[in-house]
């Protein structure tokens, strides 16, 4: 059978359930003539009677009745299918794509997602912890995490964090072996941990300013990582000078772990933010990971 006598066939179930046609029309929202001739369309491409019609009653056949038993059950499931799929259109559903470096990954959205994730059973959010500039149209994900300053204009730039310092740490084994920096210049010649990102190329120039005056010092060391966790223990163990983010240092400094330096060199910029692009159709689930990653002073 077609697959448009589907409608037909809901018509012949409408009707026998009411015996009757004033009602049944009124519960489809079709007029009587409407109902009538698709049941008769409907018995001629089965051919055979599936209702009776007097003047008073409309009852099933035999036949009908048969067919009733069994199409009824399956219309109901239908019905419940579709209300449960009406429900999940409020209720946040679906897979979150995120990608952003390691620090960010580890200092605000693991945090955020902890306290999200147990309320919504039915979001899944993947976080790929990637140092490069990725493309996040191209490689498929639904936003990426950027310092503010980097978001290209024509993205939607959401603030996750707040404003950023950087910090140049050692251990006080360190210190008492090699003395402290007392300007950025000082630094090349002290072993400095050095960090490879890819959208360089080469490794990162460590960048300070004081004063209105700006200042990229090209360090040197025995040890270059590409992600800064094993910058940070490598700064612990006094191998040499990290530069991290303040947040990430933060516990080391308050224990004593670790030692600041150059600290008057190191300016607040802009924090991390979540970017997506504006064209981009928001998802109920996407909208919550974003309100929960949303950065409230």
């Amino acid at each position: 059978m077609a697959r448009e006598n589907l409608n037909d066939l809901a018509a012949f179930v409408a009707v026998a359930r009411e015996r009757s046609f004033t009602r049944a029309a009124a519960q489809l929202g079709v007029s009587q003539s409407a109902l009538s001739h698709s049941l008769r369309g409907l018995e001629e491409r089965l051919g055979i009677r599936l209702l009776t019609r007097t003047t008073r009653s409309v009852n099933p056949t035999e036949a009908g009745e048969r067919l009733l038993a069994t199409l009824a059950p399956r219309f109901e499931e239908i019905e419940a299918e579709l209300t449960a799929l009406t429900a999940l259109r409020d209720k946040p559903a679906g897979v979150v794509r995120l990608t952003a470096a390691e620090t960010v990954a580890e200092l605000v959205l693991m945090p955020a997602l902890e306290r999200l994730l147990p309320d919504y059973p039915d979001i899944t959010v993947e976080v790929v912890v990637d140092n490069a500039m990725t493309d996040i149209v191209a490689q498929r994900f639904d936003a990426g995490v950027r310092i503010g300053e980097q978001v290209a204009k024509d993205m939607i730039a959401v603030r996750i964090g707040p404003d950023l310092r950087m910090a140049v740490v050692g251990a006080p084994a360190y210190f008492d072996r090699c003395g402290k920096p007392h300007a950025p210049q000082d630094l090349t010649g002290h072993s400095c941990i050095n960090l490879r990102l890819p959208t360089l190329g080469g490794l990162y120039a460590w960048e300070f300013e004081r004063d209105g005056r700006e200042l990229r010092v090209r360090v040197e060391g025995q040890l270059v990582c590409n992600t800064a966790g094993p910058i940070l223990r490598a700064a612990l163990s006094g191998l040499g000078l990290g530069y991290l983010p303040e947040a990430q240092i933060a516990p080391h400094l308050a224990t004593g772990a670790l030692v600041r330096v150059l600290e008057d060199w190191c300016p607040p910029f802009s924090g991390y933010h979540l970017y997506y692009p504006s064209r981009r159709q928001q998802s109920p689930a996407f909208a919550v990971v974003v309100e929960a990653l949303r950065y409230r002073e």
